[in-house]
């Protein structure tokens, strides 16, 4: 294998692993000796360093891993303090049109209208800001009562709850038909 194929090769293996790899698996599967390996990697070490790159190589113990350039780690931050935007599951999506057509509603009732419990999609939906705690219910137990925010209504694009699509009195007589034969299914199995 000629020489920069094989540093391209030690890149690849290095990239893909994520880890650390030692030298004598390096040295196998590019199918060179061990010093010329070495030498290999210290070059592609210097080119990384002369070169100012954002990624570098270092040496653990007879085993190599890239890394980024700890002079880069303030740009890595910068990215990271920027959130994913969260990808809401069809039970979050579920959970979340009961909240905003129902609120104020307890976890009870959304539970109620569900039929399986809802603990995990409420807590996704607080911590990304779309559910907040409106108070609690004057009843035993004093349970939350759950709203939607403003950031809610900014991710679906409305200005007031009032903007939110009417459901087809007709349609809706149809969802309680299946939502009944569903149970009846269930009960009868």
């Amino acid at each position: 294998m000629e020489l920069k194929k094989a540093e391209a090769a030690i890149e690849a293996i290095l990239f893909t692993m994520g880890g650390s790899v030692e030298l004598a698996q390096i040295a196998d599967a590019i199918e060179q000796d061990k010093e010329t390996t070495r030498r290999l990697i210290r070059h592609l070490m210097d080119s990384y360093r002369e070169e100012e790159r954002g990624i570098q190589i270092i040496e653990l113990e007879q085993s190599y891993q890239m890394c980024t350039n700890k002079e880069y780690y303030d740009s890595l931050i910068r990215i990271a303090k920027h959130p994913q935007k969260p990808v809401l599951t069809d039970v979050m999506l579920e959970t979340l049109s009961i909240i905003a057509y129902k609120q104020p509603v307890t976890k009870a009732e959304i539970e109620k209208i569900r039929g399986v419990k809802c603990d995990h999609a409420v807590n996704k939906l607080v911590e990304y800001d779309l559910v907040k705690e409106l108070g609690r219910l004057d009843a035993p137990g004093r349970p939350i009562l759950f709203g939607t925010t403003e950031e809610f209504l900014r991710s679906f694009g409305v200005q007031a709850l009032e903007e939110l699509p009417v459901v087809d009195p007709v349609r809706l007589e149809d969802f309680k038909a299946e939502a009944e034969e569903e149970i009846q299914l269930k009960l009868d199995v």
